[in-house]
């Protein structure tokens, strides 16, 4: 007997695999390490609008209790004050030091009076903005801002360093924020911009980081030397540790006296009159604050949740539903063979050889007991002593292929599926060589 084959249409070229998943999955890793890269610096940054700052009296990492200690063990005065109208009228009748670590709270009606102090008087400035310079009139404007403080030495620019305290502290970490002179002024600087000194009416020292203040990094390199040697010497020291930003001032107008001393209607008395802080710094603070929700604006939050209710709407819509498959017609027609293949590939992706032996004989059986006109309820035992009297072998071999255990490795469940096709064709094809 002859078979004509139809001829074959060629088969279409395979459409490469879409590899997206290989850009998409490292882009989306690195995005993610920028991302927490920037979160973690943020949190690690300190934040000069916090409860204890470089406060005298906060020994968290932040504070400046470390220092305070080491300026009283050197004989320095150092008084603490909460309220920038008291801390000038502190510094009568002078000369004394002002520190200000943190100008950023300070009111803008008042800046202009920090450089009005007693002749002789010195003005330490932790990092001022643009604002705070411009609200003072300091010849002096924000330049370069590093990632992080760099350690540098006080002549890191090739130009000697005009202030002694710093070329006599040496090495320091000092280079964050670094400062220019403007309208052409040259400003004396050190440590590569990151420290200027202003000869004003008042002398001004302004320095662009607080790493040598803080308790954490003060005992690093010369920074206690240089905070010590900047707010240290014959003069007291007047520590403005504002709580939070400063109100506008109250009552009668005052303004700066020409003698260096200041004029107000409110009779302030010599204590310093603040609200006690805690050690940390952080009374009044609730405990479930976390420094993560302030370290961004109100509206990176509003759009890191509409963003995520918008991925969770994307999976919704994507996601299939649940429930055991439901057959649906296809949208083109798939050649069995090609059905086969890729459900066999999926088997063997598995190690599923158990199900494979189901269906093997679960197909077995549909051919033979229709061929031995045995209804599908049939015990096994009846269907393996009929298929053995059909083929001549022995039932308990037939049982065994037909009912038998899982094979265990991909040779026994090769071995399986040959045996049962030779058995099936045996007894629905008997004559050999039958193309059917």
């Amino acid at each position: 007997m002859t078979a004509t084959l139809a001829p074959t249409r060629p088969e279409a070229p395979a459409r490469p695999r879409r590899r997206r998943h290989r850009l998409l999955i490292p882009l989306g890793l690195a995005v993610l390490l920028i991302v927490a890269t920037l979160v973690f610096h943020a949190v690690d940054q300190p934040d000069p609008a916090d409860r204890g700052f470089l406060s005298p009296v906060a020994t968290g990492d932040d504070g400046g209790s470390r220092l305070a200690e080491a300026l009283r063990g050197q004989g320095v005065a150092v008084r603490r004050e909460t309220d920038t109208l008291r801390a000038l009228l502190a510094t009568e009748p002078g000369p004394a030091t002002l520190f200000v670590p943190a100008p950023e709270l300070v009111h803008p009606d008042t800046l202009e009076a920090l450089t009005a102090l007693p002749p002789g008087s010195r003005l330490v400035l932790v990092d001022p903005s643009r604002r705070v310079l411009a609200g003072m009139g300091l010849p002096v404007v924000p330049g370069e801002r590093r990632w992080a403080t760099r350690v540098t030495s006080p002549d890191a620019d090739g130009r000697p360093c005009p202030l002694a305290e710093a070329a006599h502290a040496g090495r320091a970490a000092a280079d964050h924020q670094r400062y220019l002179g403007r309208s052409g002024w040259t400003a004396p600087t050190c440590y590569a911009g990151g420290l200027v000194r202003v000869p004003w009416s008042t002398e001004v020292v302004v320095i662009g980081a607080s790493d040598p203040f803080r308790n954490d990094r003060i005992d690093e390199w010369g920074n206690l030397a240089l905070a010590t040697g900047l707010l240290g010497g014959s003069r007291p020291l007047v520590w403005l540790d504002l709580p939070g930003p400063a109100p506008a001032p109250t009552g009668p107008s005052w303004s700066p006296v020409p003698g260096g001393g200041h004029g107000t209607g409110d009779g302030f008395g010599e204590g310093s009159g603040d609200e006690e802080r805690s050690d940390d710094g952080a009374s009044g603070d609730s405990p479930w604050d976390n420094p993560l929700w302030d370290a961004f604006p109100a509206w990176f939050w509003a759009l890191l949740v509409q963003l995520a209710l918008a991925g969770l709407l994307v999976v919704l819509w994507r996601a299939r539903r649940f429930g055991p498959p439901v057959p649906e017609p296809l949208p083109v027609t798939v050649r069995s063979a090609e059905t086969v293949l890729g459900r066999a590939r999926l088997y063997r992706r598995a190690g599923a050889r158990g199900p494979v032996a189901e269906t093997l004989r679960a197909a077995a059986l549909a051919r033979l007991l229709p061929r031995l006109n045995l209804p599908p309820d049939t015990p096994p035992a009846e269907v393996a002593a009929r298929v053995a009297g059909q083929t001549g072998r022995d039932p308990e071999q037939v049982a065994e292929l037909l009912h038998g255990a899982e094979p265990t490795t991909d040779q026994e469940l090769l071995a399986l599926a040959r045996d049962l096709d030779a058995l099936t064709r045996t007894v629905v094809h008997p004559i050999e060589g039958d193309p059917r």
